[in-house]
């Protein structure tokens, strides 16, 4: 963070590295800005038109004192620094982002202040300070210049008519140009307005002012320092009586005698008039931040900026748009400081200049800032990419977020906690912006703390003659005194016309005056205090949520390579961090939020260096967070309330407040004074109002003999030898840049726009960029969505652990959908709406719609079909349509914006496995694409876009049900087709058929199936097919489980032998199989009129042969018609279970219960399947309660196990009354009393269940209520048993029924609870 510490030279101690001077230049005059002109020329290519005369016509509608002129770098001091090469173009831009503006003696001429930042092409910064002014044009040339413009200003109104000078373009980077530049600028008051339309520039009548800019260029942002220095500079220039010394005396001294202070320390350096301090936190602390985090919180309020600073740490793109550049300044880098311990690791650009516009097409995450014109409506500006922007209007202290992104934990407690901090330092909690007050001509633009100064001061402050400040005076003093210099200094004083006697004079006013402030501190450096200590306690709050939220973080780092070099080489394959666990780790509410964030790219360069710590020294924030988790260790021992949400204040705030207040209390290190430099005499004569012309040759070396230099060059030397040693060892630096930034995704330079070299093959190379790292992000997504549900489903087959969560995956999916939204908007020319990708979609609907009416008067070919099995003939299979899933879309109320809208289509396409193919769809119409893409876009890259969706194909290796689970609430059609057996039975029955679907989210309740649905089918054998179907609406059921179904046993053919019933998910295509393969009747089978079917998923019938290795497994499936019979009715045939086999059975059936209880709790599934389902807890005890059952036919009657528990409760309940059971133990009576109340429930109930069905029913009880173990005995104690079972059954061997209930009583530590379907009815 602190530009690039390891280069050569004294980088680390200099506290500036240039000073540089912006303006205009006599010799070339006026030149309009090029880069305004190459933004044309831009823009009139990809509109089509020649760009060559769009680009040579210049703007005469504008009034020219509007418009942007080109500045320059007029000079630099040095030229050059070898560890910090100057960027001419870079700086010029950023210290005029408007190039040059220029005023008339009417205008507001007030000094402004603003900083920039650049980003290197390693991520290291460079800090720039700058305060512009106004100076009179003092050039004849200049002078005629401006008024000839003006004449031909006038001349081309006079003979247009006056129509507004932007036409509504469609594109929207059009009219984000246009909104820019339509509206004047902000400071022309009415009374200029209104001279300038009489004649506007005259150069007889007015004076012309230029703006000019001083910049000071650092390797820390000690803002405050740099902001003071600077106006005294200014103030030095304006003032009536010349500085003490010229003024290459402090520019010498800020360059090459005041040194970095050393962390941990505070030094004094002096201005022209006052001395100033900065202080460097030490190396166990917060980094240096001095832009002043309470304006940034006036400016948006505690509440909007938490959720800014959200949506950054989620990597959305932030856009923050204000007129004055230093709050944008301010804003970016206040959230950015926020974030530790983590970085942002993308494109960064808090002042973006009005050339580089086009950046916001940029298709990954940013941060940026965009200057507004006074009076420009935000509906005005379009912007490229909105679906995942989260947009900040500074000024008027409102944001738009997008959709639905997750709260930071805790936010109300921690907005609370903000509030105090903020309330403690006398600002209101509830702060809006403070008033857009005129700032005075010596101040800056105003920021909250100044507007609490008294009048007194302020008057103070803004005196013109500047002499008769205490604080100055004392400055001037230090100057003069206890320097070996005096003698030479008065000389100068002599030469510049100020006495001596002045000095004395001084030296009395001060003794005589003391010190004013507290401590011997001026107001203003009391401000600047209250403002160092506000922002370390607003910073510590933030900091100390990251602290305990992240306070385990180490425990799930996995440290898997055993040297650098192989860790570097294998990044992308290796799993860094053990996501699952951590997230499992955590308290619910936490969890949108996080499972978020651990994917960002903040967070695994987190991690990385975590684990590169291990090779190398630390990065300087993970050594403080570490640090600080240790400590917090220490005091608390955090393991017992690992899962609490409860909220823990940040302790250390007044400790932090402190050390600042420390470190400014006793000054650790003082600068050389400002002395007179070995000029000519006569150089540095002293011009009022004029910035004079500095001796380049006196600035451009430093002194050789300061102490500090000569210090440096020896550790550097020692560096350089240390270096020269290591090299050979270490791995070169260069490649694990490269690595590490390979790593994250995108390419270097994408940190920072390159702001020099601007022509159209960079800009191109720029988005060719872009292109390759959207097809890497899409390919590491895929494969990481793969991967994730590929572990789960290895797991479910049985291999190893689990690794991905619901929550998860759906984090996973949304970052697709971001990712794609981003696709795109890149290269975007015609958009309607936020949502670039819906707007494709309808403009693709509209087309299609023209082409389909074209065609319905055409005839349409017979395509021969070939021969399907009986349930796709019952069920064809859905035509897959993108305008069908489309309008499905279109239909759902729920959903009421695009960018929502595109979320849930692409959810849909994906859940449907036609996501790839429905996306080469839409981009298969190559006229549509040419019409809304530029020719850069990413769409328009044939051989990547194919890529892309072959990447997007593989992600129909697994199963999604990422649609039905989002969207709980929406109305979905079900078709049901009912398919009975044909060989066996009647196809046909009289009586009314019913059935009730159940889901994970819900029932539809009994749907009575009407009896003029049935259907007859022909396949290509022409035989035909009888079966029932109907469509039915209700409320999303999510994953179906169950369906009940049943008749009313009325007409002749009531008997009716079921093979299955078929549930069809109109809208996803979802096909659900409920295996029956009985009867359903009176006298027939158990006598069953209802059943409880078990589903499961159907594949689609193309997917068979290509899916099935690398599908997700089926759920369990119903009891399959064979096995149903064999234990039943037709006990004779086939081979039975063997007791081992039935114990086996029974022990895996509670085993899976018990793990769906340990899942976690979203992704459980269906417990119904493990209850009833084929090898299911029922199942299992059926065949247990089957061994050595005696079912033979006693005339020709079956007896299933229910007669037996009838049976036994008859017994038991006449036992009861004979007063046989009083003897026995209370518990015991009681457990009797309760197996005789359920099972006479279940028989009293009005559902039409069979003899399987009431024992099933029993059973499921039993589980739920804990008292299966319980009734075991009572069962097994029956006289009854003697008459029912063999000897040789398993319930008649006591060792083996004593092992059954011990296996069953393991389920007591659960709470089951049972499907609505199953309990119907049932009154305890």
């Amino acid at each position: 963070m602190s530009g690039s510490s390891a280069a050569s030279g004294a980088a680390p101690c200099r506290f500036a590295h240039y000073f540089v001077i912006c303006g205009i230049d006599t010799e070339t005059g006026l030149e309009p800005d090029e880069l305004a002109a190459l933004y044309q020329w831009l823009e009139a290519d990809r509109q089509g038109r020649d760009p060559d005369t769009a680009a040579t016509g210049e703007n005469f509608e504008q009034s020219p004192l509007k418009r942007t002129f080109k500045s320059k770098v007029l000079a630099r001091y040095p030229e050059n620094v070898e560890w910090n090469p100057f960027d001419q173009d870079a700086v010029n831009m950023l210290c005029m982002p408007k190039g040059l503006s220029f005023r008339t003696q009417v205008d507001q001429r007030d000094p402004q202040f603003h900083s920039f930042i650049i980003t290197k092409e390693d991520g290291s910064r460079t800090y720039g300070f700058v305060h512009t002014f106004y100076e009179e044009v003092t050039s004849p040339q200049i002078c005629s210049a401006m008024q000839t413009l003006y004449q031909m200003h006038n001349a081309e109104h006079a003979s247009a008519n006056p129509t507004s000078s932007s036409s509504s373009s469609s594109s929207s980077m059009d009219s984000l140009a246009s909104s820019l530049d339509e509206v004047d600028s902000p400071t022309s008051s009415s009374s200029s307005s209104t001279c300038r339309a009489a004649g506007g520039y005259d150069s007889s009548r007015d004076t012309l002012y230029v703006s000019k800019a001083l910049c000071l260029i650092t390797p820390m942002p000690f803002m405050h320092a740099c902001r003071r220095f600077l106006s005294q500079l200014h103030r030095a220039v304006t003032a009536a009586t010349a500085p003490p010394l010229p003024l290459e005396s402090y520019v010498h001294n800020i360059l090459y005698e005041v040194p970095l202070p050393a962390p941990g320390r505070s030094l004094k350096f002096h201005g022209v008039y006052e001395p100033i301090v900065c202080q460097r936190p030490g190396l166990g602390e917060l980094p240096l931040a001095d832009f002043p985090l309470a304006e940034a919180f006036s400016l948006l309020g505690v509440e909007n900026l938490v959720q800014v600073f959200t949506c950054t740490l989620l990597e959305m793109q932030i856009l923050l748009y204000s007129q004055d550049y230093q709050r944008l300044m301010t804003v970016a880098e206040g959230i950015t400081t926020l974030l530790f311990p983590f970085q942002w690791q993308h494109v960064y650009v808090p002042i973006l200049p009005a050339s580089l516009l086009h950046f916001l097409d940029a298709p990954v995450p940013y941060l940026m800032g965009l200057q507004s014109k006074e009076g420009t409506d935000r509906s005005k500006l379009e912007l490229p990419q909105e679906a995942n922007l989260c947009f900040v209007d500074i000024d008027n202290h409102y944001i738009e977020l997008p959709e639905d992104f997750p709260h930071f934990p805790n936010k109300t407690e921690f907005i609370q906690e903000l509030n105090e901090v903020l309330l403690s330092f006398g600002m209101s909690a509830k702060t809006g912006a403070p008033p857009q007050t005129r700032s005075s001509p010596s101040s800056t633009p105003s920021t909250p703390g100044r507007e609490r100064k008294t009048a007194a001061l302020l008057q103070l402050e803004d005196d013109g003659r500047n002499g008769n400040l205490a604080g100055e005076e004392l400055a001037v003093l230090e100057l003069l005194q206890g320097n070996a210099t005096l003698e030479r200094l008065q000389a100068l004083t002599k030469r510049t016309g100020v006495t001596v006697a002045r000095v004395d004079a001084l030296r009395a006013g001060v003794k005589a005056q003391g010190t004013d402030g507290q401590g011997g501190r001026t107001p203003a450096e009391e401000e600047e205090l209250r403002n160092a200590k506000l922002n370390v306690q607003l910073r510590e709050v933030f900091a100390s949520r990251f602290t305990t939220m992240f306070a385990d973080y180490e425990a799930f780092v996995i440290q898997s390579a055993p040297d650098l070099e192989s860790w570097l080489t294998n990044r992308e394959q290796m799993h860094n961090f053990d996501k699952a666990s951590f997230l499992s780790d955590q308290p619910e509410p936490y969890l949108p939020f996080l499972s978020h964030f651990i994917e960002t790219q903040m967070f695994a360069t987190f991690i990385d260096n975590k684990i590169m710590s291990q090779w190398e020294e630390k990065e300087p924030l993970l050594r403080v967070f570490d640090t600080r988790i240790d400590k917090a260790r220490l005091y608390n021992v955090r393991a017992p309330s690992l899962r609490s949400s409860s909220y823990q204040r940040c302790s250390i705030l007044k400790e932090s407040a402190h050390t600042i207040e420390q470190r400014l209390n006793k000054i650790d290190h003082t600068a050389i004074h400002p002395h007179l430099l070995d000029m000519k005499i006569g150089q540095g004569k002293y011009e009022q109002g004029f910035f004079p012309k500095l001796q380049a040759d006196v600035l451009n070396t430093g002194p050789t003999n300061n102490k500090w230099s000569h210090r440096t060059m020896t550790t550097q030397r020692r560096k350089d030898r240390h270096r020269q040693q290591t090299e050979h060892l270490n791995l070169d630096n260069d490649l694990k840049e490269k690595y590490m930034q390979e790593a994250r995704g995108l390419g270097k330079n994408l940190r920072q726009p390159k702001l020099s070299d601007l022509s159209p093959a960079v800009i191109a190379q720029t988005n060719w960029k872009f292109v390759e790292g959207l097809l890497k992000e899409c390919r590491m997504k895929t494969k990481r969505m793969l991967v994730e549900k590929m572990g789960r489903e290895a797991v479910e087959l049985g291999h190893g652990e689990a690794n991905i969560t619901g929550l998860e995956e759906n984090t996973l999916i949304a970052s697709l959908c971001d990712l794609l939204e981003r696709i795109w908007s890149h290269g975007l020319q015609v958009k309607q709406g936020k949502s670039a990708l819906w707007s494709h979609l309808v403009h693709y609907q509209a087309r299609e719609e023209k082409l389909e009416q074209q065609q319905a008067e055409s005839p349409v070919p017979h395509v021969p079909e070939r021969r399907k099995s009986d349930c796709s003939i019952a069920l064809p299979a859905p035509r897959v349509s993108l305008i069908q899933d489309m309008r499905h879309i279109k239909n759902m109320s729920e959903i009421k914006t695009d960018v929502g809208r595109a979320r849930a289509w692409i959810r849909l396409s994906l859940e449907k496995k036609v996501l790839s193919q429905h996306l080469k769809q839409l981009l298969s119409r190559q006229a549509l694409t040419k019409k809304l893409y530029k020719r850069y876009a990413f769409l328009r890259c044939e051989e990547e876009k194919e890529q892309f969706l072959f990447h997007l194909l593989s992600l129909n290796a697994v199963d999604y049900f990422c649609f039905t689970s989002v969207f709980t609430t929406i109305m979905i059609p079900y078709r049901v087709v009912i398919i009975p057996i044909k060989k066996l039975s009647n196809a046909m029955t009289t009586s009314n058929p019913w059935v009730c679907v159940s889901g994970e989210l819900g029932d539809s309740g009994i749907m009575q199936i009407p009896k003029n649905v049935l259907e007859m089918t022909f396949d290509s054998a022409f035989r035909s097919h009888t079966h029932i179907s109907a469509v039915f609406k209700c409320q999303n059921l999510g994953k179906l489980t169950t369906v009940q179904l049943g008749h009313d046993n009325a007409g002749l053919l009531a008997k009716w032998l079921v093979d299955c019933v078929m549930v069809r998910n109109e809208i996803t295509g979802h096909t659900y199989k409920f295996p029956c393969g009985r009867w359903l009747g009176k006298g027939v089978d158990d006598g069953s009129l209802e059943r409880v079917l078990i589903g499961e998923l159907v594949l689609p019938s193309g997917e068979e042969d290509s899916g099935r290795g690398c599908r997700t497994p089926p759920l369990q499936r119903s009891p399959s018609q064979v096995r149903r019979i064999s234990i039943t009715s037709l006990s004779g045939r086939g081979p039975k279970p063997t007791s081992a086999q039935i114990q086996e059975a029974i022990g895996e059936a509670v085993n899976v219960i018990i793990k769906h209880f340990h899942k976690p709790e979203k992704e459980r599934g269906n417990l119904t399947v493990l209850l009833c389902g084929e090898n299911s807890l029922v199942a299992a005890l059926e065949q247990f309660f089957h061994h050595g059952f005696k079912s033979a036919r006693l005339f020709q009657k079956t007896v299933f196990v229910w007669d037996f528990v009838e049976k036994a409760v008859a017994y038991m309940e006449s036992a009861d009354q004979m007063g046989d059971l009083r003897e026995t133990a209370e518990p015991l009576g009681m457990t009797c009393q309760s197996l005789c109340r359920y099972v006479n429930a279940i028989n009293s109930t009005p559902r039409n269940i069979g003899k399987d069905g009431k024992f099933q029913l029993l059973v499921c009880l039993g589980a739920r209520d804990r008292l299966l173990p319980q009734w075991l005995p009572l069962l097994v104690e029956c006289p009854v048993i003697l008459r029912m079972y063999e000897d040789t059954a398993l319930l008649r061997d006591r060792a083996t029924v004593n092992s059954l209930i011990a296996v069953l009583e393991t389920l007591h530590d659960f709470s089951i609870t049972l499907e609505a379907s199953l309990v119907k009815g049932i009154d305890l």
